[in-house]
C-alpha cells in the first residue's frame, strides 16, 4: 500500500557513482539477462556482408614472412579493383615501435600520418603503393589503453571489464571500423608473432569470434607454417607444421588455406601429411618456398591460383574488374622483367650505419635501392659499412671501391665521428653522396669544420657544450607543428627551390619553387644563425619548410652527387614509382663506375645532374 505524507526513501545507491548507478538500473530492468553477454561492437555505417576479412596467422615460428605473404595477396585483389584495407596486430605492450631497438625488431617505419610502426607496414605501401594510416597497425598496448580509457570514462556501465568479451570486443570493433573508414571491400589481417604466444591469444581469439559474427564466406583464415629440411636427412619433414597448425585449431580458428614455407618447392607428401592433419583440402595446400625476390610473389600466387580460391571462398567473383587487373598485371610483369633480368650496368653502394650488421635495420633503404636498379638496369652491390668498427682515420680505406655512399639516419653518438670522415672523403674526392637524416646534420657539421673553417662544429645532440652548435633544438621552434619536447614526424611540405640538383630531381621542368611532401622523424635542426655563413661558402639549400627557417635538403654545386635530406626518402620509394634522390644517386653510382658510359644508355635525365660542371670545393 501506498503511504501519503511520507518523504521519499533515498535509495542507497543514490551516492553511487553514475556508471554503477546506470548498470544497477539496468539490472532492476531485466536488461542483465543472458542476451546481455553478447559483446558485439559495431561502427556506424557498418554493412554487414559488404566487407569481407583474410586473416593470415603464423605457426611454426616467427620471421615466416606473414607480412610479404599478406601484402602480396591484398596487391591481388587491389589489382582487380577492390579496395583493400591490411593492419598489422601486434602483441607487444609498446604504444607504437618508436621506441624498439632495430636489432630486436628491424627498422622503424613511419607512417604519412606520423605513426612509428613495425617494418612490415613498409612492406604494405611498397607492394600496394598506398599510403596507410595509423587505422592500419596497432599494438596490444593500443588496445589495452582504449578500454581503460573507456571504463574510466563509464564506456561499459559499470561491467567488470575483462580480456572477453571486452578487449576481444575492442579488436573486433578495430576492425570494423578500418573496413568502414578506408571502404574496404576486403580488409587484410595480419596478427603478428606465432600461434601459441600468449600475448597473441586474445587476437585469435577475436578473430574467430569474428568469424562466428559475420557467418560463413565472410572470413578466410590463411595459416602460414614452415617445412622443415634438414641438410643431414635430405627430404622434408612436416611434422613442425602439423603441430603448429593444431595449435591453431585448438583454439578454435579452422584454417582454410595452408601456406607452407620452405626453402625448396613443398613435395606432394609433404603436403598431403599437412592436409590430412588440418582438415584442409590438397588443392588449398600452397607452397611457398624461397623466390629471387619479394616482388615475383604476386604472380606466384596468381598461377598458383591461390587468389581464386579466396575468392571463390569470400563470394568476391563478381567484384573483379577484369580490364583493370590486366593491365596492372602487365605493369607489374614489366617491372619484374627489369628487376630479375639482365643488367646493363654494375655498381658498389656503402651504407654507412651503426646498424649495419642488420639490415632489416634499413630495410626501406635497402628496398628503395633496389627499385632503382631495377629501373638503371644496374646490378648493385650494397656494402655495409659499421661505422662504430673504424676509425675517422680509416674512412678513405673503408670506402676504396665503392660507388655512391649513403650515410643513413639514426641516434646517439656512436659512429658519428666516422660518419662525418666519410661526408669528408666524398666531398673532397667527388664520390656520390646521399645524407639522410642525421647523414643530413653530419653533412652540415663538417662543411661548418672543415669549409665554414669552425672546428668546433657539432650537433647538441652529442656536444651540448659545443661552441659552434650548428645542429640544434630551437626553442621558438618547439611551437611549430605541435613539435613540443617530441620528435617531428610523419608527412610534411618541402618547399624546393627551381635550378637546383633537387629540383631537378624532382620536377625537372620547374622555373617557380614548388613542394614535395616527404617523411620525417628527427628533433634536430640547422641552427638558423649559421645558414648565412654556410651558404656565402658555397653549401645550398635547396629545400626548406614552406614559412618557417628550417633547412630540409642541402646540396653541393659542382660536385658529381652531393645532396642531404632532413626527411627519410627512403619511406616513400615504390617499386613502380622509384624515389628521386635514390634514382639520381644510383645514376651516379653508375657514372662512377661507368665514366664512359652514354647518357641514353641510362635512362632519360638521371645521368644528366651528375656530370660535374666545375671543381669540386
Amino acid at each position: 500500500m501506498v503511504q501519503t505524507g511520507m518523504p521519499p526513501q533515498k535509495d542507497a545507491n543514490d551516492d553511487a557513482d553514475p556508471s554503477q548507478r546506470t548498470s544497477d538500473l539496468l539490472a532492476e530492468a531485466g536488461h542483465a539477462s543472458q542476451e546481455s553477454e553478447f559483446f558485439n561492437p559495431i561502427p556506424p555505417g557498418y554493412q554487414k556482408g559488404r566487407h569481407k576479412y583474410v586473416v593470415v596467422l603464423g605457426t611454426v615460428m616467427s620471421g615466416l614472412g606473414k607480412g610479404i605473404f599478406s601484402s602480396s595477396l591484398a596487391k591481388l585483389f587491389k589489382d582487380k579493383g577492390m579496395n583493400v584495407a591490411p593492419i598489422k596486430m601486434e602483441g607487444y605492450l609498446n604504444i607504437d615501435s618508436g621506441t624498439l631497438n632495430p636489432y630486436r625488431h628491424g627498422e622503424v617505419f613511419v607512417l604519412d600520418d606520423g605513426l612509428e610502426t613495425d617494418m612490415d607496414l613498409g612492406t604494405y605501401e611498397r607492394m600496394l603503393d598506398q599510403n596507410l594510416t595509423r587505422q592500419n597497425y596497432t599494438t596490444s598496448g593500443q588496445v589495452n589503453k582504449r578500454v581503460l580509457d573507456k571504463e574510466r570514462h563509464g564506456g561499459y556501465l559499470g561491467r567488470d571489464v575483462q580480456m572477453i568479451p571486452h578487449v576481444t570486443g575492442e579488436v573486433k570493433y578495430q576492425l570494423r571500423e578500418l573496413a568502414v573508414k578506408q571502404d574496404a571491400d576486403v580488409v587484410f589481417v595480419e596478427v603478428g608473432g606465432t600461434v601459441g604466444d600468449h600475448e597473441n591469444a586474445f587476437y585469435i581469439e577475436a578473430v574467430r569470434q569474428l568469424a562466428f559474427e559475420e557467418g560463413e564466406g565472410a572470413v578466410c583464415f590463411v595459416a602460414l607454417t614452415y617445412v622443415i629440411e634438414p641438410p643431414a636427412l635430405g627430404e622434408q619433414k612436416s611434422k613442425a607444421a602439423q603441430l603448429g597448425l593444431k595449435k591453431l585449431m585448438e583454439a578454435g580458428v579452422q584454417p582454410h588455406i595452408i601456406a607452407a614455407r620452405a626453402k625448396n618447392p613443398v613435395e606432394s607428401s609433404a603436403a598431403q601429411k599437412i592436409a590430412m592433419f588440418s582438415n584442409v583440402p590438397l588443392h588449398r595446400v600452397f607452397s611457398m618456398h624461397d623466390r629471387e625476390s619479394i616482388y615475383t610473389i604476386p604472380d606466384a600466387m596468381r598461377q598458383a591460383g591461390l587468389d581464386r580460391e579466396v575468392l571463390t571462398m569470400l563470394d568476391l567473383h563478381g567484384r573483379v574488374d577484369q580490364g583493370k587487373e590486366d593491365r596492372a598485371r602487365e605493369n607489374w610483369q614489366s617491372f619484374v622483367g627489369k628487376l630479375t633480368g639482365g643488367r646493363k650496368f654494375n655498381a658498389r653502394i656503402g651504407i654507412t650505419g651503426k646498424y649495419a650488421s642488420l639490415r632489416d635495420a634499413y630495410a626501406s633503404i635497402d628496398k628503395a635501392i633496389e627499385h632503382c636498379g631495377a629501373h638503371l638496369s644496374c646490378d648493385i652491390e650494397t656494402v655495409w659499412l659499421d661505422t662504430t668498427r673504424f676509425e675517422p682515420k680509416d674512412a678513405a680505406e673503408k670506402l676504396k671501391g665503392i660507388d655512391a655512399v649513403i650515410v643513413p639516419g639514426g641516434f646517439g653518438h656512436r659512429g658519428t665521428e666516422s660518419k662525418i670522415a666519410c661526408v669528408k672523403h666524398c666531398r673532397e674526392t667527388g664520390l656520390p653522396y646521399l645524407g639522410i637524416c642525421l647523414g643530413f646534420q653530419m653533412a652540415v657539421v663538417e662543411y661548418a669544420r672543415n669549409v665554414v673553417q669552425l672546428p668546433e662544429a657539432a650537433s647538441t645532440e652529442f656536444d651540448k657544450l659545443s661552441d659552434a652548435p650548428v645542429i640544434d633544438i630551437l626553442p621558438e621552434q618547439k611551437k611549430i607543428e605541435g613539435l613540443g619536447g617530441n620528435m617531428r614526424l610523419g608527412g610534411k611540405d618541402v618547399l624546393i627551390q627551381p635550378h637546383t640538383l633537387a629540383s631537378l630531381l624532382y620536377q625537372p621542368d620547374a622555373d617557380k619553387p614548388f613542394t614535395i611532401r616527404e617523411r620525417f622523424r628527427h628533433r634536430y635542426e640547422v641552427d638558423p644563425k649559421y645558414i648565412e655563413v654556410l651558404e656565402k661558402t658555397g653549401l645550398v639549400f635547396s629545400g626548406r619548410h614552406p614559412k618557417q627557417p628550417i633547412m630540409q635538403v642541402l646540396e653541393l654545386p659542382g660536385h658529381p652527387y652531393f645532396i642531404g635530406a632532413q626527411f627519410h626518402p627512403e619511406l616513400t620509394g615504390r617499386p613502380l614509382r622509384p624515389q628521386p634522390m635514390f634514382m639520381g644517386l644510383v645514376a651516379a653510382a653508375i657514372r662512377h663506375h661507368h665514366p664512359d658510359a652514354e647518357h641514353a644508355e641510362i635512362g632519360q635525365r638521371w645521368l644528366a645532374q651528375v656530370k660535374p660542371t666545375t671543381t669540386v670545393r
